[in-house]
């Protein structure tokens, strides 16, 4: 594709700009119970019935565990120079707390190998939903055990891996880790109590907290950061109604975890509304989350449009998930947020579609040219937020191969590489080569 100059030079992305896919350990890696792996919430929670649209689990997944080197050569073979993958808490000690499994740090040990000898940067998230069942037993996120145990977790990785790695997230999406575990039940471990939500909401950042301070203490020349995960609410209406709603959940999914990031605590009006005493937050919390953090990972699929309750109002074209499509959002969340707390550089750790994938070439590959245009408009925004002076260093594309979707099993489909469920084989997909050419040029169509 010829671009003009003026194009060419409008369109291009910073030449160090990291661009990456991502992945999930539950959700791509199978191998459960291999190599003295415990049980995770997931592992559990997949048990009971009705719960996963298609009652499947993650027993298999996409059999990363034992395809890893397929799967990097297939990263390498796009041209990607990041790889943002997390890590199983249950495969690196089985119970949560106690002795850490060897077997379990190699598999990881092995995997970072691979990637640092394909020239592929590793990122590795330490939480990414599979809590160990024994915690959860223990109390779960509604507990202070969990943030206790995160700092000998973090230890063991870290100590282990911290050589060879630059770039640590510690939680992704504190948000959806106490909202749909705790509140809504919608996901493991399947919890519906607001005032456990709420601990969990506390825990999880100070199991943050707890993460940064130890890399900080073993890996000193690393970057730490946290993921969280943004749904810009726009206001709908002006009724009084609509208006408070807005902002209840406007605080709840876009300012309750980066306020106390940035050291400004929770929102106070939204914390008075839900009556929540904070009697979890003890002296020194707050100070211990807000210290400062190398990168904020930002990830965002959609926005929120929020009207008085019941009312559904009028959205754009939508993904296979019923997500409206709207590019726009991202970019003003970007300004948005470095505007208000002025993180020093950002990373884009997820962005992505569920579609169809109904057609395909005449060869057989999945044409997926909705997915490659929402990718198209996404990063637009993104080039946009970058040359209005927001330092975003990297991006991610959510995510590398379809995968185990949480709560709707296999039945969407997120990659940009095809995963046939039935031979586990992988084929890029057209937006897989058209995300490769974009990485290999730093320029956007």
């Amino acid at each position: 594709m010829s671009l003009s100059s003026e194009s060419a030079s409008s369109r291009r992305f910073p030449e160090q700009f990291l661009w990456g896919a991502a992945t999930a350990s539950f959700q791509i890696e199978g191998g459960a119970g291999a190599d003295g792996k415990g049980e995770s919430i997931w592992d559990r929670f997949c048990r009971r019935p009705g719960v996963i649209a298609d009652g499947s689990n993650g027993d298999v997944a996409c059999d990363h565990f034992h395809r890893w080197e397929a799967d990097l050569d297939l990263l390498a073979s796009l041209g990607l120079t990041a790889y943002r993958f997390s890590i199983a808490w249950p495969r690196v000690i089985p119970n949560g707390v106690g002795p850490v499994n060897a077997l379990g740090l190699d598999f990881y040990d092995r995997l970072v190998d691979g990637l640092v000898e394909r020239g592929i940067a590793p990122c590795p998230t330490l939480y990414h939903w599979d809590l160990p069942q024994a915690l959860e037993d223990r109390g779960g996120w509604a507990s202070r055990v969990v943030p206790e145990a995160f700092a000998a977790y973090t230890d063991a990785v870290v100590g282990r891996l911290g050589d060879r790695v630059d770039r640590w997230s510690t939680i992704n999406e504190p948000f959806v880790v106490a909202n749909h575990g705790y509140l809504t039940g919608e996901h493991a471990p399947g919890r519906s109590n607001l005032a456990d939500s709420l601990a969990a909401s506390h825990h999880v950042l100070l199991a943050h907290a707890v993460a940064v301070e130890r890399i900080r203490d073993l890996a000193p020349h690393a970057e730490v950061g946290i993921v969280l995960n943004f749904t810009p609410a726009t206001l709908v209406g002006t009724s009084q109604a609509a208006v408070e709603r807005h902002r209840t959940i406007d605080d709840l999914e876009n300012r309750w975890y980066v306020e106390p990031v940035a050291g400004k605590g929770y929102p106070e009006e939204t914390v008075a509304r839900l009556g929540w005493a904070q009697d979890e937050v003890l002296d020194g919390d707050l100070e211990r989350i807000g210290a400062p953090i190398d990168f904020l990972g930002v990830n965002y699929y959609t926005r929120n449009l929020v009207g008085v309750e019941g009312e559904r109002p009028p959205r754009g074209a939508e993904t296979a998930m019923g997500w409206e499509i709207h590019p726009d959002s991202l970019g003003e969340l970007l300004r948005t947020l470095h505007q208000r707390h002025g993180f020093s550089r950002y990373l884009i750790t997820e962005n992505g579609a569920a579609m169809p994938d109904t057609e395909r070439t005449s060869d057989g590959r999945v044409d997926d040219q909705d997915r490659i245009g929402y990718y198209a408009g996404h990063l637009a925004a993104v080039h946009g937020a970058i040359t209005d002076g927001v330092p975003v260093e990297g991006y991610f594309a959510w995510s590398l191969m379809d995968n185990f979707e949480w709560a709707h099993g296999y039945a969407k489909r997120f990659g940009i590489v095809e995963v046939d469920y039935e031979t586990l084989e992988r084929r890029p997909k057209e937006s897989a080569l058209w995300y490769a050419e974009v990485a290999r040029t730093g320029l956007l169509p």
